[in-house]
């Protein structure tokens, strides 16, 4: 297993340790979230950034990075549900993609097709996980740019969504 999927699988093995941090109340148990969030999202960026400079792009990595993206997104954001800090309709229609790409996915597997995340993909992930930081932060100050960063991601969920099926309607039209 070569470095980047190894951040992948960090990733995934960080998930259960920030959902504790974010649900079990200790003293400063947010701030403890958040760096943990913070430090499973730099490995998101990390993973892709290595593998495609030293030309290590694997299958598993292309299938395992959009997935542990996922796990550690709708893990956060159903916590964030669960404590108040944003609505659950925003966070079913995130699920609801997130869902929607992963069965499209296994649709495209079964033509031994692997589809690797996008440009929009990827643009989405950044601002949810900048939306989760400041929802996590809870600062009143920053309140608008909270505001302003879930419904930019939340745009950029619907707008990704609409550009994976689009670039990948063949795999659907397969399956009439």
């Amino acid at each position: 297993m070569n470095l980047p999927n190894k951040l992948t699988m960090l990733r995934i093995i960080l998930v259960p340790v920030f959902v504790a941090c974010m649900l079990i109340p200790f003293p400063n148990n947010n701030w403890v979230a958040l760096l943990i969030f913070i430090i499973a999202s730099l490995t998101d960026l990390a993973d892709g950034k290595i593998a495609r400079k030293y030309n290590l792009v694997t299958n598993f990595g292309k299938f395992m990075d959009p997935l542990a993206d996922k796990l550690l997104v709708t893990s956060a954001l159903i916590c964030l549900v669960g404590l108040g800090k944003i609505a659950s309709w925003i966070v079913i229609i995130i699920v609801a993609r997130e869902f929607a790409i992963s069965g499209f996915r296994l649709l495209a597997a079964n033509d031994n097709i692997v589809i690797a995340a996008n440009y929009w993909g990827k643009f989405k992930t950044t601002f949810q996980m900048i939306a989760i930081v400041l929802l996590i932060m809870d600062v009143p100050q920053l309140q608008i740019l909270t505001t302003l960063m879930v419904y930019v991601a939340l745009a950029l969920t619907i707008i990704s969504l609409v550009t994976y099926i689009y670039q990948n309607k063949q795999i659907l039209s397969d399956f009439k």
